[in-house]
């Protein structure tokens, strides 16, 4: 069983230590994001958590735990995204500088592999021109060379929800540049880059299909084959395997405007308020009269060690 830890809310940023004591409990209990009354529980034994995948654009909170997550012997990785835009963009984060110290310290901590850069989403505005990100994103390989191996990128979608003049719609061509410019800089920085859900017309720019819950990685993290399948509940250009997310929508407190993660300031204000370090769930509680589900949970190894030991 792969847990993603979470595409719904930046949990190493601030629910760390709710993390820890999930952990060390042995389970969790998850709404169903489509549908409130649905609850289930999530066993979290090491022993069929074959990894955990961390989103987050800040797990300073996080590094002095890593230590206790090994000492229980789980295994993980990090998706960390790190854009070169200001407060008018991303209204909470710390200084840009501090963040890509931390995302160097944590490289340092646990390899370069397992720390994959996330470049994402790239925006246009009059602020922000395809120029820019030649600077910015020249500058952040240059920084984060060394200290990761692997760069995804997508580009920003003005879904419906989205209310705000800081993002633009980006035509093919400015994509076609932008990949193209991408690519030759991670190059020279020995970075590989890959897309998450975009068009495969960035194949002809060398930059394939990311799988953010990548088979392949975990594999060799954990040092064994998994029988696991893609993720069926992911938009159809998604290269991810199944996992099971254990966040919540309307909690993430980075306060990026272009999140597809919250409804509104007010909603995460008053779920992050509902929010119970020793609770069982993420946020809020569940009622005596809900019923709670025992989700299926198995390790997905295959038991293929020798294709993967090191």
């Amino acid at each position: 069983m792969i847990i993603s830890a979470s595409r719904r809310t930046d949990i190493p940023a601030f629910y760390s230590e709710w993390l820890i004591n999930r952990l060390r409990a042995g389970y969790v209990l998850v709404r169903n994001p489509m549908n409130h009354a649905m609850v289930s529980k999530v066993m979290l034994s090491p022993d069929i958590v074959d990894c955990i995948v961390f989103w987050t654009k800040d797990p300073l909170n996080m590094l002095d735990r890593l230590d206790i997550i090994d000492r229980m012997g789980y295994r993980y990785y990090f998706q960390f995204t790190l854009t070169p835009y200001d407060r008018s963009v991303e209204r909470t984060l710390r200084d840009k500088d501090e963040i890509i110290g931390t995302f160097c310290e944590l490289s340092d901590r646990i390899g370069k592999e397992k720390v994959v850069w996330r470049y994402d989403p790239i925006i246009l505005n009059d602020a922000y021109s395809p120029e820019y990100h030649r600077e910015q994103f020249s500058g952040l390989c240059s920084r984060l060379a060394g200290h990761t191996d692997q760069c995804i990128i997508s580009f920003v979608d003005r879904y419906p929800r989205l209310r705000t003049n800081a993002v633009r719609e980006i035509g093919r061509d400015e994509m076609a540049w932008l990949a193209e410019m991408i690519s030759a800089v991670a190059k020279d920085f020995g970075i590989t880059v890959k897309a998450c859900c975009e068009a495969s017309f960035l194949d002809e720019y060398g930059i394939g299909q990311a799988h953010c819950i990548d088979k392949a990685l975990i594999e060799r993290i954990c040092g064994y084959g998994l029988e696991i399948k893609r993720d069926r509940n992911q938009r159809d250009s998604c290269g991810c395997c199944e996992s099971i997310d254990i966040g919540a929508y309307n909690t993430c407190r980075n306060g990026c405007v272009y999140c597809y993660a919250n409804c509104s300031d007010a909603s995460v204000a008053s779920n992050a308020g509902k929010h119970d370090p020793q609770g069982e769930i993420l946020t809020g509680r569940v009622g005596d009269d809900e019923k709670i589900t025992l989700r299926e949970s198995r390790s997905h190894k295959s038991g293929q060690l020798s294709l993967f030991e090191k």
